[in-house]
């Protein structure tokens, strides 16, 4: 992780986005997508010139060094990886997935994302894991451990007989 503050990384963040989608990054359409008033992303764009990350002039495209685009694209790659979990693994609404990923990419450290990559490939491609282990995982047991569904399906988990509930618990709330 870089020693750059959450607020500069997310400009790093943006700039790329930006340079991606429409070859350039304008201070203008900066402001625009970070919700922020042009001041701000004046004093940020200064602040990331003088660190070497980015080419500014004022009036003019901003773009990234080359050291700005590891950054930006690690960044980047972080904030993907975190919206992708929390969203198609554990089911968070887009938009909140999208906040949560904004917050944690500034804090979650190489190892712990490697950690994470490898634990999301694990699930996606594990015999025992697969579509309908997740869908099963979506499906919440109304009584919470207590119904004889919960006791045969951790059972036959253990025992490596099946991937899936044997009785869906949700739908029979009288269990």
């Amino acid at each position: 992780m870089s020693t750059l503050s959450s607020s500069l990384e997310d400009y790093l963040e943006v700039i790329f986005t930006l340079e991606s989608q429409y070859s350039e990054a304008r201070a203008k359409d900066i402001a625009d997508a970070m919700s922020v008033q042009r001041a701000s992303v004046t004093n940020a764009l200064q602040k990331l010139a003088q660190l070497g990350l980015i080419n500014y002039q004022p009036y003019a495209s901003v773009t990234l060094t080359p050291e700005g685009f590891r950054i930006a694209t690690r960044v980047a790659h972080r904030h993907k990886v975190l919206f992708d979990f929390l969203h198609s693994i554990l089911g968070i609404r887009p938009d909140q997935a999208e906040e949560t990923a904004c917050k944690l990419e500034h804090s979650f450290d190489d190892e712990s994302l490697d950690a994470l990559i490898r634990f999301v490939r694990f699930i996606k491609t594990c015999p025992r894991t697969g579509p309908d282990w997740l869908a099963a995982f979506a499906r919440p047991c109304t009584e919470r451990g207590s119904c004889d569904a919960c006791v045969a399906c951790i059972a036959a988990c253990l025992e490596g007989q099946g991937r899936s509930c044997p009785k869906d618990c949700a739908a029979d709330e009288n269990a």
